[in-house]
């Protein structure tokens, strides 16, 4: 069945064949379907655009610039949907993601977005990136980021879009200036994602580099800013 909050998933792809058809599967095996499924290809080499081929429902589209952000972001123009989803092509969510996260925005007009929580798990046989403590695996933890997200559209309109300019931290900012617009975000207690960890993961490798901890310095001070601009915002 259909939502009646037309949802549609943006996934962003770059050579991206070894796990797309199990996040593909992951969607078409939900509960509560999707509006539209976009996937932004940023000029991949390998199978992907084949893959994708086999699924009726998903549309492809060339990314206009560089990186996750910007692809997200032609996604998110492209969308016809009143909500946003967002899954990374090597992740997979759990069959009720969408049905959950839509009967909270329909039980809560005023909510703007639904988070829920995450599992880890290390792809068989693929060491983990240095930089990931293997005790995170397994166990659920609250998911603040793209693929656990359920955001309306006016969301995105009012904060805005994920911002270009970062190399990994585009995430770990949005969601700094959701928190300080005051948006009023539902967290779910259900698992909502499964996050596979790998040595390709490309967050836990930019962190060799200290490339994430800068951005998230970055993104403090900013969402610091923020608040000492707009002093009556809700924590």
């Amino acid at each position: 069945m259909t939502s009646p909050l037309r949802v549609t998933v943006v996934m962003a792809v770059k050579n991206a064949a070894a796990y797309l058809a199990e996040a593909l599967d992951s969607i078409a095996a939900q509960t509560r379907a999707p509006h539209e499924v976009i996937l932004v290809d940023g000029g991949s080499t390998d199978d992907t655009r084949a893959i994708a081929a086999r699924y009726a429902d998903v549309r492809v589209i060339q990314e206009s610039a560089h990186g996750y952000a910007s692809a997200w972001n032609d996604g998110i123009r492209a969308s016809t949907g009143d909500a946003i989803a967002l899954l990374d092509s090597d992740d997979r969510w759990a069959p009720e993601k969408l049905k959950w996260q839509t009967d909270a925005l329909a039980a809560d007009p005023d909510a703007d977005c639904v988070i829920g929580h995450i599992t880890f798990f290390a792809e068989p046989g693929r060491p983990l990136p240095p930089s990931f403590r293997p005790d995170l695996l397994g166990r659920p933890h609250v998911g603040r980021m793209p693929g656990a997200l359920l955001a309306r559209r006016r969301v995105f309109d009012t904060i805005g879009l994920f911002e270009a300019d970062w190399e990994v931290a585009n995430d770990v900012d949005w969601f700094a200036r959701l928190k300080d617009h005051g948006a009023r975000v539902v967290i779910l207690p259900q698992v909502l994602l499964e996050k596979r960890v790998h040595d390709r993961n490309l967050s836990y490798l930019s962190a060799r580099t200290s490339i994430i901890n800068t951005e998230i310095i970055r993104a403090l001070r900013r969402s610091i800013h923020r608040q000492r601009q707009t002093p009556d915002a809700r924590s």
